[in-house]
């Protein structure tokens, strides 16, 4: 066991029926003679490993651990036992078991309504707005510090053609995706499942060939840290690292893909991630038995819970039992049931009283709205997700709302594509080091006062064109280096504008209420400008 194992428990407390299905769909977790037949395991390894398993079956003193403790005068044997390690595929392959059974997480992204819509949130905010080449700082460095126009432009032009090449490059690596559906399904995974993996595939000359996703919930990492191992069905294949060139030492395979390895951070493993819905585990849990609850609720009819009073008959031993153990241990786990119990005939001046009274008859049964409310606001807050990036409203003002949007984009959107460029432009490194990918950035603006930002920066030369023309991912003009130069009114009138010194219009402005500024419009055609 590992150092930080003690500190992770040994399996979600999740709803008992599922626990041996997340088990059983954990193919790692099988022994050799279930797993010696998978295609692609090279013949050595097979041999090597057979011949131990054997070997170690042949000395049952090796193959009870309990019997390496110290009893009276006898010394026993306190090694590790090593029939354990040949237990199951980990052993075997030599894989690390991840903290957290990762079929287990990956089935709360499609049970759980909150964390699938905060996920969805983080994807399309991080890397599902797609993405643009720009010239690397170093690259600018170069172009800034050349004096001759001429070649500056050259230079320029180049790049631009570069930055076309490189993306219809990025974009053939994959005949089936793009590459924001790539990243997409990579960073669900991460969001999902703490871990996200991205396959390279290379040519014979060594270059690049291909990108694409792997599923989380198959790829296991090697302790050794020199690659993963990936079983699906009946096929096993190993992956290097990227860039890595050693050999391979489980399947047959002389010339691995790599993968690339994406993790949410964890201290208690070094291995793989943890997903940030573990935070928020218990509400994902609670939440899903709530539904279920009210599921059965209306599934039987929506009849609510009963006291049973009965007079005037004696119940047979039979029956007594039958109700007193339904009402002690089969309500239990169990919403909602039917109890049948057979009653004797009125006898003769005796008249047998049943009755079932409610309890429980008002809101009972729908009364986890609050629950449920505050179980999403506990995932979204381990997303660090607004309610407004789900497109939902608890109505809070649209200030409150920008607001948070603005926290989500500095706090955790942007920091996340900062990490993610820095991994995807290791690809992109090995066609050019001129130019690096960028995702685009959420936008806290509308187009119009986008436009009016940018047009202020370009008519106060605090950009040139072509500055400006690359935040809106347009191409590169001739004469876009150069500041513009506007004619004396147009300077005068900007002069104006930005330092204020209209005075009868900045007072005007200052004057009016809200409501004048955004709808009282210009006044009537021929009326020209109000006198006061």
């Amino acid at each position: 066991m590992s150092d930080y194992e003690e500190y992770i428990p040994a399996k979600l407390n999740t709803i008992p029926e599922e626990e041996n299905e997340f088990k059983a769909q954990d193919i790692f977790n099988k022994s050799w003679d279930e797993i010696k037949d998978l295609s692609g395991i090279d013949p050595n390894f097979k041999r090597r490993t057979s011949r131990q398993i054997n070997k170690l079956n042949a000395t049952p003193q090796y193959l009870d651990s309990a019997n390496a403790v110290a009893t009276g005068d006898d010394a026993g044997s306190k090694q590790i036992n090593p029939g354990d390690v040949y237990r199951n595929g980990y052993g075997l392959f030599d894989v690390i078991t991840p903290p957290y059974n990762l079929y287990e997480l990956a089935h709360y992204y499609d049970k759980s309504f909150a964390n699938h819509a905060a996920i969805d949130a983080k994807v399309e905010n991080i890397v599902g707005l797609g993405y643009y080449f720009d010239a690397t700082d170093r690259t600018e460095r170069a172009i800034e510090m050349r004096e001759d126009a001429a070649a500056v432009k050259r230079a320029r032009n180049r790049i631009e053609r570069l930055k076309l090449e490189v993306k219809d490059w990025l974009e053939g690596l994959n005949e089936d995706d793009t590459f924001t559906t790539t990243m997409e399904k990579v960073y669900t995974d991460v969001q999902a499942t703490g871990n996200g993996f991205i396959e390279v595939g290379r040519k014979t000359n060594g270059e690049i060939g291909y990108v694409g996703h792997i599923p989380a919930t198959t790829i296991r990492v090697r302790r050794l840290r020199d690659g993963f191992v990936q079983i699906i069905g009946n096929k096993i294949v190993y992956f290097r690292n990227f860039g890595a060139s050693n050999r391979n030492p489980i399947t047959n395979d002389p010339r691995p893909n790599e993968i690339i390895h994406i993790k949410e951070y964890s201290p208690l493993n070094t291995f793989y991630g943890v997903p940030d819905i573990m935070s928020a585990l218990n509400s994902a849990i609670g939440d899903q038995l709530a539904s279920q609850y009210n599921i059965d609720y209306f599934g039987n009819k929506a009849v609510p819970r009963y006291v049973i009073t009965l007079k005037g008959a004696k119940l047979s031993a039979d029956a007594e039992d039958k109700m007193f153990r339904f009402l002690q241990t089969n309500l239990k786990a169990q919403s909602h049931r039917t109890l049948y119990i057979p009653l004797p005939g009125d006898s003769e001046g005796n008249k047998v009283d049943f009755k079932m009274e409610p309890i429980e008859n008002g809101i009972q049964d729908g009364s986890f709205k609050e629950y449920r409310k505050q179980n999403r606001d506990d995932i979204l807050t381990a997303h660090q997700v607004p309610i407004s990036k789900l497109g939902g409203s608890d109505s809070s003002s649209i200030s409150a709302a920008l607001s948070q949007d603005r926290t989500f984009k500095e706090q955790v959107a942007r920091p996340a594509q900062r990490t993610l460029e820095k991994i995807v432009n290791k690809i992109i490194k090995e066609k050019t080091d001129i130019v690096e990918l960028k995702f685009n950035e959420l936008t806290l603006t509308d187009e119009i006062a986008q436009s009016q930002i940018i047009e202020r920066y370009v008519r106060n030369k605090v950009m040139v064109p072509n500055e400006a023309r690359n935040l809106l991912d347009l191409p590169q003009r001739v004469d876009g280096d150069n500041p513009v130069e506007l004619g004396a009114r147009r300077s005068a009138d900007a002069r104006a504008n930005a330092q204020q010194t209209r005075q009868r219009d900045s007072d005007r402005t200052a004057n009016q209420s809200d409501g004048e500024a955004t709808l009282e419009g210009r006044n009537p055609q021929g009326e020209g400008r109000s006198s006061e």
